[in-house]
């Protein structure tokens, strides 16, 4: 199954995806963050940055990079970011 635009849903190896966010975490900890609040908490990108203490649009450019990383890794990237 092809993945879905936002690189995370439908269809997703949850083994690759642990691997994946494993790999994102040791790399760069407040994007993990960032998408253990949007994507398993479901939060809002407002109330990401407030649980975060950052501004929304960190929010926003973490959120876009870490999904991209993450579809990379899972895609058998394992180099650096």
């Amino acid at each position: 199954a092809a993945p879905a635009a936002d690189g995370l849903s439908g269809g997703t190896d949850l083994l690759a995806l642990d691997e994946a966010l494993a790999i994102l975490e040791q790399e760069d900890q407040r994007r993990y963050n960032v998408v253990m609040l949007r994507y398993f908490a479901g939060l809002s990108i407002e109330d990401t940055a407030a649980a975060l203490s950052i501004s929304p649009a960190t929010v926003k450019t973490d959120w876009t990079v870490a999904r991209l990383r993450l579809f990379r890794l899972m895609q058998g990237e394992k180099g650096p970011a």
